[in-house]
């Protein structure tokens, strides 16, 4: 499957592995599915809860797309679980923001990723 890869920078021929090579040191992933690049060795996981549970979660983040994505989750998902803003109307925002539908595991740069976390503390100094 072609997937970008935030690591080369390109679509890659992704290749679908499971847990016991992607984390061969925890059994209980070792049936997941994921894909993964050949190149970098980088990985994403899938949608394995779904009826097509090889459905990737996004592209193949490097390491550092990895952790600034787990950044804005620790922002973003406090603020619409507190209630405080509707986790639709969040994602909203930054669609227009980004221009094309918000989803942090489609997240590519790690300039895109600054911008989200940017907007996402933004609305989190909005008081109701």
């Amino acid at each position: 499957m072609k997937l970008y890869c935030c690591e080369c920078t390109a679509d890659v021929e992704a290749r679908l592995t499971d847990g016991r090579e992607i984390y061969p040191h925890r059994p209980d992933l070792g049936s997941l599915p994921f894909w993964k690049c050949d190149t970098c060795h980088n990985h994403v996981g899938c949608h394995h809860k779904t009826a097509n549970r090889t459905r990737p979660l996004g592209c193949i983040p490097s390491p550092a797309m990895r952790q600034a994505r787990s950044r804005i989750h620790a922002v973003l998902d406090p603020l619409w679980k507190s209630g405080r803003v509707r986790r639709k109307a969040v994602y909203a925002q930054l669609s227009t923001l980004l221009g094309r539908e918000y989803h942090t595991g489609e997240l590519r740069t790690l300039e895109e990723a600054e911008r989200v976390l940017e907007a996402v503390r933004g609305m989190g100094q909005v008081q109701p």
